[in-house]
């Protein structure tokens, strides 16, 4: 359920704003302010003249509501206008840091950037997220769009070992966009060969397309499906081509 975002300006070095919401863990839910400690890796709920400090190993979950502007600025990044939703999301990532919206927004931010030809700027988008969060590296929103940062500037062996550790231990959307980048890094060598082409859509879009059904990597089989198209095309191959088209159009 959506609810209204209230945000309070801050002062303190730590932490910048104060996001309503709700944080969990085994034992219990607390609603109230949230603040993200960097410092000390904990999370701060203030309710009235009561405050709870919560260890970032202790939460089970966040509920935050989405922050305003969020929507609009995903689809003028989907729909090839990222550059006017710029500003938005890198406000989005600074004010809502390890407060569950800044890897989405990262994500958005970085594949505005990368849009627009900028991977150093994609790459300086995600660090300071992956500098929190180790695992955003090789794990959930943010991962796919840094390694697409990492194989435009030419990183190959960082990135080749985000992936192994997004194939051993990522989740199964982790492991399926891995693939996807498989493929990406072996058509990016490819110089369009018809041989490549081909390994790339038996070792990585295709597997994805194939061994990835289930719900929660739709967006990952969705974008195999399109790279996967793509490869077609350049085959030779435009009936299979539009055909993955369409059942991405579908997802």
């Amino acid at each position: 359920m959506k609810k209204l975002m209230t945000v309070t300006v801050m002062t303190m070095a730590a932490e910048l704003f104060a996001i309503q919401g709700s944080v969990s863990t085994e034992t219990e839910t607390v609603s109230g302010d949230i603040k993200w400690h960097g410092r000390t890796k904990s999370y701060i709920i203030e309710k009235g003249k009561v405050t709870k400090e919560f260890k970032l190993a202790d939460v089970t979950s966040l509920d935050i509501p989405k922050p305003a502007g969020y929507d609009k600025a995903v689809q003028l990044v989907e729909g090839g206008q990222g550059g006017q939703a710029i500003s938005v999301l890198a406000k989005i990532v600074a004010d809502y840091r390890m407060l569950q919206w800044d890897k989405p927004a990262g994500r958005y931010l970085a594949l505005a950037h990368l849009a627009a030809g900028n991977a150093k700027k994609a790459y300086d988008a995600c660090e300071p997220i992956i500098a929190e969060d180790k695992e955003a590296a090789y794990k959930g929103d943010l991962a796919a769009a840094y390694w697409q940062a990492l194989l435009k500037l030419g990183k190959t062996d960082q990135l080749e070992g985000l992936l192994k550790k997004a194939a051993t231990a990522g989740d199964r959307a982790s492991s399926a966009a891995a693939l996807v980048m498989r493929g990406d890094i072996i058509v990016a060598a490819s110089n369009d060969s018809p041989e490549e082409l081909r390994r790339a859509l038996r070792d990585g879009y295709l597997r994805v397309v194939l061994m990835y059904q289930d719900a929660n990597c739709a967006r990952e089989r969705g974008e195999a499906m399109l790279k996967a198209a793509t490869c077609f095309d350049k085959l030779g191959q435009a009936a299979r081509a539009e055909n993955l088209r369409a059942q991405a159009k579908a997802l």
